[in-house]
């Protein structure tokens, strides 16, 4: 995407704002709706795919104002504090979701329900490629349930919606723009969402660009970085520079639809972890989506293809350096059956193939293919008291590795192929106690082939400070996995709890080996320099352990303790969870575990105002292994919100100002490999103040 286009598309979006603000001396209305009122009604489906809105699976949507409030420019940030989530936080350019204290490639993260693979579970410091700013919503499912999109969501899923391919007619015009300012790293950003159609056409387009600087914190930190301050209080090597954008479409017809969208994501920031290196990345995504009602007993047939061009190279000064990148084709087709007595569900195909490359100086692991097919079926069964669920998933999984052609001479990677056969199998049950009461459990056992850098890798990982080798003779990673819930829901009043245990006979994960290594690979002699300290990617015996809960109380207001006519309504937002993660094999906790934490926040609404005032806790993070982590302190991050609502003519108009850590308090996380690796370089954001205007019309 060329500069001058990017100008031009947020341009829209300012001349759109413009356009409305002109109108406000004919007319101008306050109004209390959601100012996303005027998009798609909200459907769930990646914890139930045949649509029920009381889920059996631990389930979180963002959307509208709820994403808007918290968003930020990565989409492990964007999540985090989210009960059960946190992020991996390398810095302010690159976190991904862990949840339930598993991350990496036990976490899928999908696009619009499909496979869309980059680099980030490669590397901490490798950015997922997707913005909020063009996001309509994010789902977030946690626990066994997630099965039914393979091994690698064991931990849970990530399905990130943006219709770029719209599934419902779109009658009209309409759509949404963004414009934001952040103080604390001067970040200006923007975007736009455009779509029209009639009954048998929709169009979607989106833009968006994002530009910050280095980010402020409450420390002074040195930077060696080529004109950057030696001393500041700032992250050194913390900007970027992201834009993107999208053009979609889709063609109904009486029994279905099909459609076809392609997206482009680029983005250059620095690593943080290194003074003088940053990284220019580019992800294209193509996508085909359709779904065919032929009637009989086959209701639906749903399909899904995309092809995704990822690459990324890491720039040493202004010096190319090693290069990543991954090719990959993912399908997903699931056929939906009429009801049969009580019983109604799917069976489903996917297929997957990456073609996996690094070249450079740090290419840790060697060139590979990876193909899986996958056979899935989901069932459920309604009773008077409520419902079971049934899901079974079984595998192919092929790692090809292909050495590393560039250069025949490097033959510290093994070469050859590994099949992998894994099965997963998982019941659910929801039962409704009375109309306020409903009780959950979910019972998985989940099988996961080794991903290709775990079989193959052999060489140094600066951005994890670690030579890392892989193990060719892994076998298949096993688990099972409970969890139980309850729910109460009384008005504007909720609470809900779960509690669950995942225990693994084969846990994949980097064990340090206790030796240093050179920058050829060899065992370095003691006192020696510029060594990388040795971690294995071996098997041991793990289990999780954890509780998450969250709820809203009604303290002033309809149905709250107190009733004040036209005095507005005033909710306490409560929020807490705790995992516990476990070697089993030596006894020890497993590294980047995030501690209690606990959260709350006064929402106050009266007409078009609306203001927020709360905090994150985190207690201290003690348990650690004894190799290659840090105890961290506990802090607590105080954060405040207020917007303002109107209308203009046939626009919303949503004005809002959000500040995060208000006390500026200095903060590490205990999630992050930073805290262990570059401490104290890498803290949290200081004091922030974000201003903002979305107009959706």
């Amino acid at each position: 995407m060329t500069p001058k286009f990017r100008r031009n598309a947020i341009g829209v979006a300012v001349l759109s704002l413009a356009s409305f603000a002109s109108m406000a001396q004919d007319q101008a209305q306050v109004q209390a709706q959601p100012a996303d009122a005027a998009s798609l009604r909200e459907v769930t489906v990646t914890g139930n795919p045949l649509g029920a809105s009381e889920l059996i699976a631990p389930t979180t949507t963002l959307s509208g104002d709820k994403l808007l409030l918290r968003s930020q420019s990565t989409l492990g940030e964007t999540l985090d504090n989210v009960p059960g989530v946190s992020s991996s936080y390398f810095g302010p350019n690159a976190s991904r979701p862990i949840i339930r204290g598993q991350d990496g490639d036990r976490i899928r993260i999908l696009q619009n329900g499909g496979g869309a693979p980059d680099a980030s579970a490669l590397s901490y410091d490798h950015a997922v490629p997707v913005d909020a700013l063009v996001t309509d919503r994010i789902e977030v499912l946690r626990g066994p349930s997630a099965l039914q999109y393979g091994g690698s969501a064991v931990g849970g899923v990530v399905n990130v919606i943006d219709n770029r391919i719209p599934s419902e007619p779109i009658n009209g015009f309409g759509g949404r723009a963004d414009l934001g300012y952040s103080t604390g790293n001067k970040e200006k950003n923007g975007g736009v969402v455009l779509e029209g159609g009639s009954d048998r056409f929709a169009l979607h387009v989106d833009a968006f660009n994002r530009d910050s600087k280095d980010v402020s914190v409450p420390i002074t930190l040195e930077c060696s970085k080529p004109g950057s301050p030696w001393t500041a209080r700032k992250i050194c090597n913390s900007a970027n520079e992201a834009h993107g954008g999208a053009l979609g479409g889709t063609m109904f017809f009486d029994q279905g639809y099909i459609g076809a969208s392609v997206s482009t994501y680029r983005s250059t920031y620095g690593t943080v972890a290194e003074d003088d290196v940053t990284i220019g990345m580019k992800s294209d995504r193509y996508a085909l989506e359709g779904e065919w009602r032929p009637g009989g007993f086959i209701s639906s047939i749903h399909a899904k293809l995309s092809h995704t061009d990822y690459r990324h190279t890491e720039f040493e000064g202004g010096t190319p350096g090693t290069t990543f990148s991954n090719m990959s084709n993912d399908l997903r087709i699931e056929a939906r059956h009429q009801k049969i007595g009580n019983f109604e569900g799917l069976v489903g195909f996917s297929s997957e193939t990456n073609r996996f490359a690094a070249d450079g100086e740090e290419a840790f692991a060697p060139h590979s293919r990876t193909r899986s097919n996958a056979l899935f079926m989901y069932e459920e069964y309604g009773t008077s008291w409520g419902r079971l669920s049934f899901g079974a998933r079984t595998e192919q999984v092929r790692i090809r590795s292909l050495g590393y052609p560039d250069d025949p001479t490097v033959t510290r990677f093994a070469v050859g192929e590994r099949t992998f056969n894994p099965h997963s199998a998982a019941f659910g049950a929801l039962v409704n106690l009375a109309p306020q009461w409903q009780l959950t459990s979910n019972l998985a056992y989940t099988e996961r082939a080794p991903k290709d850098y775990e079989l193959l890798a052999n060489g140094p990982h600066v951005a994890t400070a670690a030579w890392e080798v892989g193990d060719p003779n892994l076998k298949k990673e096993k688990s099972t996995g409970l969890d139980l819930g309850a729910q109460w829901k009384s008005g504007p009043n909720t609470a809900r709890v779960n509690a669950y245990v995942t225990r693994f006979s084969n846990y994949i994960g980097l064990t340090a080996t206790g030796r240093n290594l050179d920058e050829e690979g060899n065992v370095a002699e003691p006192g020696a320099t510029d060594t990388l300290a040795e971690y294995v990617y071996s098997g041991v015996r793990a289990r999780f352990t954890g509780i998450e809960a969250n709820g809203n109380l009604r303290l002033l207001g309809s149905e709250g303790f107190a009733r004040m006519d036209d005095a507005g309504t005033l909710d306490l937002e409560w929020r807490g969870d705790i995992v516990r993660a476990k070697n089993l094999d030596t006894g020890e906790p497993l590294p980047r575990i995030a501690p209690l934490r606990l959260g709350a926040t006064l929402a106050y609404a009266n007409g078009p105002w609306g203001a927020r005032f709360g905090f994150d806790y985190n207690a201290a993070q003690h348990r650690i292994p004894s190799v290659g982590a840090r105890e961290t302190d506990a802090y607590t991050l105080w954060n405040a919100a207020i917007t303002y609502r109107m209308k203009v003519q046939r626009a919303n108009l949503t004005w809002y100002a959000r500040m995060d850590n208000i006390t500026n308090k200095l903060a590490y996380s205990a999630t992050s490999i930073l805290t262990t690796t570059v401490y104290p370089n890498a803290p949290l954001p200081g004091r922030t103040l974000k201003v903002g205007l979305r107009v959706t019309f």
